[in-house]
């Protein structure tokens, strides 16, 4: 009897519950000897099966999060509140910050939760590619959370510059809330020329779009240009390309990065964080439409699900007799029981 498939990680003989994901583009353990492993004890081993599977998976992607967005707000609060000096900063060094915390995010927590890290990423591998749905909930809400951790170290970090930066911005006229302002080291908010909602929408729409196809083009096993070490850099550089062709003309790209960061700001520059220009509507939730926009398009245009069988990623669902049935009616000819070629073609 064959071998179950993904049997060989260990942490889910006992559920066959595969974290849908950025896991996916890393099926094959390698392994280093770095130094000699000490064996493992009986204690170690109990402790670890004594975690609940749903509270390693939520710490994974809130920790996941905190490692995409950490990096990205201390960058933007380094430029910001050095008055946008190059000598601290630009938006190539933003865009590398979100493009590497993204990296070492997959890298780092992929493993044990799928490394998903977008709300719109887990619903639409619940819709798609039959992720749990009843996982869903406690993703989003560990998203955010991680986000929002993300948020409350920086501003405790930074209190001292984003204090003076507040007074100063403050006994200007400016307020606290704007583009540029303190509470935009946090979140999105619009420029003062930027007040067509319809303008602001389709700015993000085809941002988080192009994002969306980059991710599950990569994310495809039948994809012969994607190794498993390349992945999440592919991803993360697919962020930081849009952060340095948009950034300057409002973009979020992400419903818990932005909805995570934005109560931070909420909770210290008051409510207008959600009601500046009605604009967080836009910055929280477009991600998600334009995310299964990306993934649809690229479900019914773009994927070749033969290929995935071919390679061992996929079986049909109706087992061998159903792809025998496929081949037949699409012009292939089965030789026997292991080749296939193409018929007149």
């Amino acid at each position: 009897m064959s071998e179950p498939r993904d049997s060989h990680h260990l942490e889910r003989l006992h559920t066959f519950d595969l974290e849908l994901g950025a896991t996916e583009a890393v099926q094959r353990h390698v392994s280093r000897h770095v130094v000699e492993p000490k064996p493992v004890s009986q204690r170690k081993l109990d402790f670890e099966h004594s975690r609940p599977r749903w509270l390693r998976e939520m710490m994974a992607e809130a920790t996941g999060v905190f490692f995409y967005v950490y990096p990205g707000i201390a960058s933007t609060a380094a430029f910001t509140l050095n008055n946008f000096e190059p000598a601290f900063g630009s938006f190539l060094q933003i865009g590398f910050a979100y493009a590497i915390g993204i990296a070492f995010a997959i890298i780092t927590c992929g493993p044990t939760s799928g490394g998903h890290f977008n709300p719109a990423i887990t619903l639409c591998f619940a819709f798609w590619q039959g992720f749990p749905w009843r996982k869903v909930p406690y993703y989003i809400f560990a998203q955010v959370f991680g986000a929002f951790i993300a948020g409350l170290l920086l501003m405790g970090q930074y209190h001292e510059q984003i204090s003076a930066f507040t007074a100063a911005s403050i006994a200007a006229g400016k307020g606290t809330v704007y583009n540029g302002g303190p509470a935009s080291i946090l979140c999105t908010f619009p420029g003062v020329n930027q007040n067509n909602q319809g303008y602001l929408f389709l700015n993000e729409f085809f941002v988080d779009s192009f994002i969306g196809i980059v991710i599950w083009a990569t994310l495809d096993p039948a994809n012969p240009f994607i190794s498993p070490s390349t992945a999440p850099f592919v991803i993360g550089l697919a962020y930081a390309n849009m952060i340095w062709g948009f950034a300057g003309i409002s973009i979020s790209t992400n419903l818990a990065r932005d909805l995570g960061t934005r109560i931070v700001a909420a909770i210290w520059f008051g409510r207008e964080a959600f009601t500046y220009k009605n604009y967080s509507w836009i910055s929280i939730l477009v991600n998600v439409l334009a995310t299964f926009f990306a993934t649809a398009y690229y479900e019914m245009l773009m994927r070749d699900s033969l290929k995935k069988i071919a390679k061992g990623n996929a079986v049909h669902k109706d087992g061998e007799e159903g792809l025998a049935l496929h081949l037949t009616k699409t012009g292939y000819v089965e030789n026997g029981a292991t080749s296939v070629t193409r018929n007149g073609k």
